[in-house]
């Protein structure tokens, strides 16, 4: 885990250092559906934060991957709470500071409570009344923690979401869990003067 000492090991690309290819994937980003006003992910100087930085050192790569999680934030199946649930369930379980502070406030937004977002943190059962949610929390939580699916889980997934939704829960938890992966490897944390959740 990310100590306070860890530095990123990849420095932040200015927008006025960027490359045509690393241009294209910037703008792609900020331009985008992604919502400015409900967490940070360009500082003061118009730099990339959390994920979005390392897209920029490899665009053949970037660019698929902000596509990719372009898609599963707003062009899914899943409500706004049925997402987050889910992005959190990989949060924690991956313990990835910047994916939790950046997905908490996108929690609060979609409705989620303050008890709800402490359950999904700690690893608990949130109280959720809506069964297609529980059965949303229930599946990411087997997919992150042990990266499939029983039998008999698959088998209530599919029956209460659908192959399609299933197949998008799927394809979500395995985004996230790889840009936790990166934010990991390439010691990104939480933006300065946000504390640390983990």
């Amino acid at each position: 885990m990310l100590s306070v000492i860890d530095e990123p090991r990849l420095p932040s690309l200015h927008p006025d250092d960027l490359n045509d290819e690393q241009r294209d994937v910037y703008e792609a980003i900020v331009g985008g559906p992604r919502p400015a006003n409900v967490f940070s992910f360009v500082d003061e100087e118009g730099r990339l934060l959390g994920p979005f930085n390392a897209m920029l050192y490899s665009p053949a790569v970037g660019d698929p991957l902000q596509e990719l999680g372009a898609a599963l934030r707003f062009r899914t199946s899943f409500t706004a709470r049925e997402r987050e649930i889910a992005t959190l369930v990989v949060a924690a379980q991956s313990r990835s500071e910047y994916e939790w502070y950046a997905h908490e406030r996108a929690g609060r937004r979609a409705g989620l409570t303050d008890d709800e977002l402490t359950a999904l943190r700690t690893g608990g059962d949130p109280v959720l009344a809506d069964a297609r949610e529980r059965i949303v929390h229930e599946t990411a939580r087997a997919l992150a923690a042990d990266g499939d699916l029983s039998a008999p889980m698959y088998a209530e997934a599919t029956a209460s979401l659908g192959r399609t939704a299933v197949v998008e829960l799927v394809t979500l938890v395995g985004y996230y869990s790889a840009l936790a992966l990166q934010l990991r490897v390439f010691r990104v944390g939480v933006p300065d003067g946000e504390a640390p959740s983990f």
